[in-house]
């Protein structure tokens, strides 16, 4: 299979999805809503953005399946599934708030092989595949060399459903507050990894995640020179809903930080 053809398929896709959204966007009021729990919202955006992108990925792969965060498509034991989010940082588009991306990625039996991240509101699209460099519109994006939290600016998501990590998470924040350059809270997670794969940021942690809203931003920081874990250190990132990604020169002592205020 060659990935980088596959890649610039998936960007059209993605891109395909994206003005599909930015067009609903300028007619989009609050009443389309749905409820799914709270602070967590969803739309027919997200929806039909879903199965446009799904239509245009069984084209691409037919045999493949599907991990995809409004269920339009299942997965069971299929060789490639992909792994989408239609809509990440739903808050913010129904706000009309920027940022919120098209989330892309493709795992084959269990490893992450290919991310696509469109940044609607930028038209900026992030990509990578495995063994490739990693690219912002055609040029080649990398992590940055900062080693300390002294010298970073540190991404990270607000909880809204486990609060029983909300006073490890407020102590951490605080920590960050102080003692780097800044904290920010973009609302896209998907974002959010692929400006630390730019450079934009060193790091990003954040609890409560689905897989869906980290799987292609991690294809793209990991092929930047970056690292991902969980919060114990492990690859396990992408099913129990924690992650920590840094510059590789930082992550040791962000992970570091980042375990002592969350571990039992």
């Amino acid at each position: 299979m060659n990935l980088e053809n596959i890649c610039i398929e998936v960007q059209n896709i993605a891109k395909s999805a994206g003005k599909f959204i930015a067009g609903e966007r300028e007619k989009f009021d609050l009443t389309n809503i749905e409820v799914k729990g709270k602070a967590n919202f969803v739309s027919y955006v997200d929806k039909q953005a879903e199965e446009l992108i799904i239509e245009a990925l069984r084209r691409l792969i037919p045999e493949s399946g599907f991990i995809a965060e409004e269920g339009t498509a299942g997965s069971s034991d299929e060789k490639y599934k992909w792994i989408i989010d239609p809509l990440d940082g739903t808050t913010n588009f129904i706000h009309g708030l920027p940022p919120f991306a098209v989330s892309i990625a493709l795992m084959e039996d269990v490893e992450l092989v290919l991310g696509v991240v469109y940044e609607v509101t930028q038209n900026e699209c992030f990509y990578a595949w495995k063994g490739s460099k990693a690219y912002l519109n055609g040029n080649i994006i990398e992590v940055t060399t900062a080693s300390t939290t002294a010298d970073s600016l540190i991404a990270t998501g607000f909880p809204y459903s486990a609060m029983d990590m909300l006073d490890p998470f407020l102590i951490s924040m605080r920590y960050f507050m102080i003692h780097s350059h800044g904290l920010r809270r973009l609302g896209s997670a998907a974002t959010d990894l692929a400006y630390v794969a730019a450079g934009r940021f060193e790091a990003f942690y954040e609890h409560g995640l689905k897989p869906w809203d980290v799987a292609a931003g991690a294809v793209i920081l990991r092929q930047a020179g970056g690292i991902v874990s969980d919060f114990s250190g492990s690859d396990e990132f992408l099913f129990n809903g924690e992650i920590v990604a840094a510059n590789q020169a930082y992550y040791p002592e962000f992970y570091g930080i980042v375990h002592d205020f969350f571990k039992d």
